[in-house]
């Protein structure tokens, strides 16, 4: 099937404020949620994903209050991830405006949850979110926040989350995450040979013209970026940007002017 690629903005919450890291590290001040947001509103970006970085490995409930607040700011689709322990959770995201819910550690410390979710849910609403850092010539994934390793291989890690009634899979290169170094193709492409479910591949994104990588070199049926929307120049400017329509047509597109198959 041919389908539209999607062109996603990554987004890091750090204690509200929006922020952006190298390797989930070290942080730097982006702007104010609801700012930020309704600069991407004007931009008609196809979907934003939060991501809260501190409930990542704190395992600290969401504050719904304030994310319900963002939806009411943003009229663009919204995932959330970071501090989902419980299926009632899942549904008060939900109710605050988010499409999807994000797991990532959830898929180590409870798998009946994503199960449960996903099943009362709907696949579609519930992604699975699989970080990835290089090791001796391998891969090995991680959850809380980067700081313990699954003993398992992004694949199979990926085949395991579709299993349990995922919907999509975002696949993050944690050692390129904020480093503008190009996507890791060889991963992302791992992953999406091995599930039928949309793929997201995420980290390393530093020009546009890079955007079609994922996609048309490595199977996945979206890309994600954070500093290539967030930051400009060599000095790391701040500056929301995302690319008019027509560039994104003319990077994701197939030479023979069709879209990717999916």
């Amino acid at each position: 099937m041919l389908v539209e690629p999607r062109v996603i903005p990554v987004l890091l919450l750090e204690n509200q404020q929006f922020v952006k890291t190298r390797a989930f590290e070290d942080p730097v001040y982006v702007g104010d949620p609801i700012n930020v947001l309704s600069i991407f509103n004007e931009f008609v970006v196809d979907e934003i994903i939060i991501l809260d970085i501190v409930a990542a490995h704190t395992r600290n409930t969401p504050c719904f209050q304030m994310l319900r607040k963002y939806a009411e700011e943003c009229f663009i689709p919204l995932a959330y991830g970071g501090g989902l322990t419980e299926v009632d959770q899942f549904s008060e995201l939900y109710h605050a405006g988010y499409e999807k819910a994000v797991v990532n550690t959830l898929l180590a410390e409870d798998p009946a949850v994503v199960e449960e979710a996903a099943a009362r849910f709907g696949s579609q609403a519930v992604v699975a979110s699989i970080d990835v850092r290089r090791l001796d010539g391998g891969f090995e994934v991680v959850v809380k926040g980067n700081r313990e390793v699954v003993s398992d291989s992004p694949a199979n890690w990926a085949r395991r989350a579709v299993e349990l009634g995922v919907g999509e899979v975002l696949v993050t290169s944690v050692d390129r995450e904020g480093t503008g170094v190009g996507f890791d193709l060889e991963l992302i492409s791992e992953v999406a040979e091995v599930v039928d479910v949309p793929v997201i591949g995420h980290g390393g994104g530093g020009r546009r013209a890079e955007l079609g990588g994922p996609v048309l070199e490595a199977g996945a049926s979206a890309v994600a970026a954070g500093t290539l929307f967030v930051f400009q120049g060599p000095d790391r400017g701040v500056l929301i940007n995302y690319p008019p329509r027509r560039q994104i047509e003319k990077i994701l597109m197939r030479e023979d002017g069709a879209w990717a198959e999916a």
